[in-house]
């Protein structure tokens, strides 16, 4: 990224969420219409953070751009995820090896994330979650209760 190695602090997304307006767009184009909306942690998208990052779901919309994201994502076309933000404060070092290296300690806004056809980030994902794959889960975890408690 620019010739410079980017480090997000875990701690740099704290409390972000719900003073945002966030929107789900393919990407980042908010022209092409919004797949979902979290406005202050409430909406059609649903977003959280766990060890790993920043996770988000959602509906895809009954919309030509939701038909066009579940497509991508059937075909392979669609694969990872980016987001966009504001930077509250960062700090910057020279590495031994003269490439920069940004920490990124606290976001001031996040304004949308976004499945993307080429990401900014290598790390990112994005997936399709089928209904089907949903109720066999939910099924399974039944089916373990179930059985624990007949032995």
């Amino acid at each position: 990224m620019g010739g410079f190695v980017e480090i997000i602090e875990p701690e740099a997304i704290e409390g972000i969420l719900n003073k945002s307006d966030i929107l789900c767009l393919l990407n980042h184009n908010e022209e092409r219409g919004v797949l979902a909306r979290s406005k202050y942690g409430n909406g059609s998208l649903i977003l959280e953070v766990d060890d790993t990052g920043l996770k988000y779901k959602f509906d895809a919309p009954v919309t030509a751009l939701g038909d066009e994201l579940l497509e991508g994502l059937r075909r392979g076309d669609i694969s990872t995820s980016s987001f966009a933000f504001t930077i509250e404060s960062d700090q910057w070092e020279k590495r031994s090896d003269g490439i920069y290296l940004r920490k990124i300690t606290r976001f001031k806004e996040l304004f949308d994330v976004s499945p993307v056809y080429k990401e900014a980030y290598p790390d990112t994902s994005v997936a399709l979650r089928k209904m089907e794959d949903l109720n066999k889960e939910r099924f399974s975890d039944y089916y373990q209760v179930l059985k624990s408690k007949l032995n």
